[in-house]
């Protein structure tokens, strides 16, 4: 069975059964951390309806955005357009534990400076990399995907990942199969050096 086409069908099939968002609200999470930072290259790891890279676009970032679902990259697409922000975003499909986007081309050209190493290693091109609510059912190597994010940023790039938390003890909703990582458990399974990151 390819895990793959049943997660893009599954998800194809939750975006097509809603109706189409015309002005999808951002993460509240993202605007409180991301409003004061100038704007630059950003990437948005699952993008569903879009609302964070609108915002992110309507602020002056050029936002690559990708999900799994053909249908929610297509519905994103058409909002860019309609919302006159096309020029800004990208909206892409991928299958984030096969590929990974890449950066946009520099503004300066192809033959213009290359980044230098940062901490990590870095020497990625987007300045920000969200991932929020990144959660499947189906199989997929989160940690590896995060840490690939990380890769993907610019010296003094942020990453910002937004989790569902574990549920709390006295969760009416105990489903013993259904399990989110702790924030400790997230940044462990990123095995970033914390001295090259705050």
């Amino acid at each position: 069975m390819d895990t793959t086409a049943d997660a893009r069908t599954a998800w194809d099939g939750i975006y097509a059964s809603r109706p189409t968002a015309t002005d999808p609200r951002p993460n509240v999470r993202l605007t409180e951390t991301v409003a004061e930072l100038p704007p630059g290259d950003a990437l948005e790891l699952g993008c569903g309806e879009g609302g964070d890279t609108l915002w992110l676009a309507r602020r002056g970032w050029r936002v690559t955005a990708v999900d799994l679902s053909a249908v929610a990259v297509e519905r994103l697409n058409a909002l860019a357009r309609s919302h006159g922000l096309a020029d800004r975003v990208t909206a892409e499909q991928h299958d984030l534990g096969a590929s990974f986007p890449e950066a946009p081309e520099d503004p300066d050209g192809p033959e213009g400076p290359k980044a230098p190493e940062g901490p990590q290693g870095l020497t990625g091109g987007f300045d920000l990399v969200t991932a929020h609510y990144l959660h499947t059912p189906f199989d997929l190597d989160r940690s590896a995907v995060l840490r690939r994010a990380a890769q993907a940023l610019r010296p003094g790039g942020r990453l910002l990942v937004v989790d569902h938390g574990s549920t709390a003890p006295w969760s009416w909703n105990q489903d013993p199969d259904v399990r989110f990582p702790s924030p400790r458990e997230v940044a462990e399974g990123l095995a970033l050096d914390p001295a090259g990151w705050t």
